[in-house]
């Protein structure tokens, strides 16, 4: 009896690997937990401050805020000087105290606490990438079941198989470790070390890797590497290795601060020594030092950095992107090479029924041949068979009743529609297409399979229906957001994927890439954006997959897809697309570069009146109150030149990213 195809129930999407939460809390960290301390102090004491409560009420408050939030970075300060090195943070620290000894409280705790929380989300995002490659491990299952020779079983640790040793996966369990298929034929899903979108067929001789997801089938394997040399194994080992070897991340202040410091330390002695040589007085020259240290303090330096890009840090978050840092931000703009990955980045990621061809004498069109189909596949479980159910749901379709299902792992399936014997599957094994099958069978399914398609055969009473062809489709907003990439970069971005050759060189066509790298192991993506970064580019990777992982760790900066994005992706990655709209990746890298030369023209402001303040001090006499009033005048402006980022009209929208409204500004 017929029914329509949205009132029946749906067959699950199988769940892709999800990494176990063995998360670090947030409080366990010592940082983030002085840092919170600071905040809420500076909170309670800053509207008491601000209301004219006595002294007594707000300044020990703040007091608490320089202990709490300052100890820290006074610490890893004083630290620095025994490798014979000033930090920053020492001197921000030395900087807030100063602000303290002239009365401005408030300036100085609001120092520490930015300096504190900074500190605090760099721990988080270091405990966050340590806890996500300690959950890699478990995508390896802890146990396998391990065939004696004289055919029994025996359930052993993974980590305890041997090379030669035989072990048998059963229907849904991961295969524990890397070898090669003895005996069975199954679907095994090996997404997280290929990326590619749909089971690969295993029989007899393939190969399979550890923690990939075995099917309906069986299989005897037999163990062809060490557990600890597993492709899992070596993505852990990738992952930390790339992680330690990254350069530092530093903000472009930050790699001038050394002689910036050390030369206003050591002017500020010279200021203060100078006059005392020459018979001046004790606190004139006090005074002047303590005037001169306040002007010429970083501060003014620091803040002209930090606004722009904590604005576009919030700007980006309000459009679905999220940057870990300010760090992160800085670098997305200084870009030249972008990477991407095809399934899940550049692609939807799951399987579309893209072609109907119903063969000639079948007596059937192109809705019929689906329909026909969609009933044979509607109990199946495997990734193909949902796009063809899918296609049918949105046609409105109506099925016939299927009965004497089964499920031939490889194969196909077959099921009783009508009255018919109905078989769906492979072409290669259904009938040999190459021999008997007919002129017909093969023109469609080369044709397909030349464009990238899975062909999928229909057998009606073995006698061929129509071939369907199935592929993972290109992202809607693609197009454009590779072209908007070229324009920024100067280069069209390069596919690094996984799947095969055929299907990759297809969806880059229709997206307008030329450059692509196929059939790559995680391994072999780390190997090109090395090899990338050695001729000096800065290289952005976008991918999703913990496959891609290594490569988004290895980059000068990666973004993670966020919606089906795996746990080390999106921890590894530098900034993650909550929405997953790609169209939103040249927009961050755009909005990165305004900011970028906000910061320029904020050190220029703030340079400025340094350099004014500071030669009054040395060659007049400026008045303390003035000279405050003057670095925090500067202050202000540097700071609401940098809020002009929040404003939506900083953010470009995929429409704005063309490569004619680029060149046009």
């Amino acid at each position: 009896m017929p029914s329509a195809v949205d009132r029946r129930p749906v067959v699950a999407a199988a769940p892709g690997p999800v990494l176990p939460k063995h998360r670090t809390r947030i409080l366990a960290l010592p940082e983030a937990r002085w840092a919170l301390a600071a905040l809420v102090l500076f909170l309670l004491a800053f509207p008491l401050d601000l209301a004219g409560a006595p002294w007594w009420v707000w300044g020990p408050l703040y007091a608490a805020v320089y202990v709490t939030g300052g100890w820290e970075p006074g610490r890893e300060g004083l630290m620095a000087l025994k490798d014979r090195t000033l930090d920053v943070d020492l001197l921000m620290v030395v900087a807030a105290l100063g602000a303290a000894a002239i009365g401005q409280y408030l300036d100085g705790a609001l120092l520490i606490v930015i300096f504190s929380t900074s500190g605090a989300l760099e721990a988080v995002a270091t405990a966050r990438t340590a806890d996500s490659v300690r959950g890699l491990l478990h995508l390896a299952p802890t146990t396998a079941t391990r065939l004696a020779p004289d055919g029994g079983e025996e359930c052993v640790p993974a980590d305890a198989l041997a090379v030669g040793d035989t072990i048998l996966v059963r229907p849904g369990e991961r295969v524990g470790a890397d070898g090669q298929v003895l005996d069975g034929a199954s679907d095994v899903d090996q997404a997280t070390i290929t990326g590619e979108p749909l089971p690969a067929a295993k029989q007899p001789g393939d190969t399979v890797f550890a923690g990939t997801v075995n099917g309906t089938g069986a299989l005897r394997v037999r163990v062809g590497r060490d557990p600890s040399e597993s492709v899992i194994a070596r993505i852990v080992r990738m992952v930390e290795e790339a992680s330690r070897t990254k350069a530092p991340t530093q903000l472009f202040i930050e790699k001038i601060e050394q002689r910036y410091s050390i030369g206003m330390v050591v002017a500020t002695l010279t200021v203060f020594a100078v006059p005392l040589a020459f018979g001046s007085g004790l606190q004139p020259a006090l005074l002047r030092a303590m005037t001169f240290m306040i002007v010429a303090s970083p501060c003014a330096v620091v803040l002209s950095t930090m606004p722009p890009l904590l604005s576009a840090i919030a700007n980006a978050g309000r459009h679905g992107v999220l940057a870990k840092s300010a760090v992160v931000m800085e670098r997305l703009g200084r870009i030249d090479t972008v990477a991407l990955d095809k399934t899940g980045t550049l692609t939807e990621g799951a399987p579309r029924v893209t072609d109907l061809r119903p063969l000639p004498g079948s007596g059937l069109d192109g809705t019929a041949l689906l329909a026909l189909a969609a009933a044979a596949e509607y109990p199946s479980e495997h990734p193909l068979g949902r796009a063809v159910v899918d296609a049918a749901r949105e046609r409105g379709l109506v099925l016939a009743e299927a009965t004497g299902f089964t499920a031939s792992p490889g194969r196909g399936v077959t099921a009783v529609v009508g009255g018919r014997t109905v078989r769906v599957g492979s072409p290669a094994r259904l009938l040999d297409v190459s021999g008997g099958a007919g002129g017909p069978v093969r023109t469609a399914v080369d044709a397909l399979e030349a464009d990238g398609r899975t062909a999928v055969l229909v057998l009606r009473d073995d006698e061929p229906a129509g071939v369907l062809g199935i592929a993972d489709r290109l992202r809607p907003d693609a197009v454009a957001t590779v072209a908007a990439l070229a324009e920024l970069t100067g280069r069209p971005p390069v596919l690094l994927t996984g799947d095969n050759e055929r299907a990759a060189r297809r969806l880059a066509s229709e997206a307008g890439i030329t450059d692509v790298r196929a059939g790559l192991l995680p391994q072999d993506k780390v190997a090109a954006v090395r090899s990338w970064e050695a001729e000096g580019r800065r290289v952005l990777v976008v991918g999703d997959g913990v496959n891609d992982a290594p490569a988004l760790a290895a980059a000068h900066t990666g973004i993670a897809m966020g919606r089906a994005g795996s746990d080390l992706a999106l921890e590894t990655a530098d900034a993650v697309v909550v929405r997953d709209e790609l169209a939103t990746v040249p927009a961050v890298v755009n909005l990165s570069r305004k900011a970028n030369r906000l910061v320029v023209q904020n050190l220029v402001i703030a340079g400025t009146f340094i350099t004014g303040l500071v030669a009054w001090d040395l060659i007049g006499t400026l008045p303390l109150p003035l000279g405050v009033a003057g670095h925090e005048g500067s202050t202000v402006i540097v700071g609401l030149n940098g809020l002009r980022l929040l404003r939506e009209a900083a953010w470009d929208s995929s429409a704005d990213l063309t490569p004619a409204h680029l060149r046009e500004r």
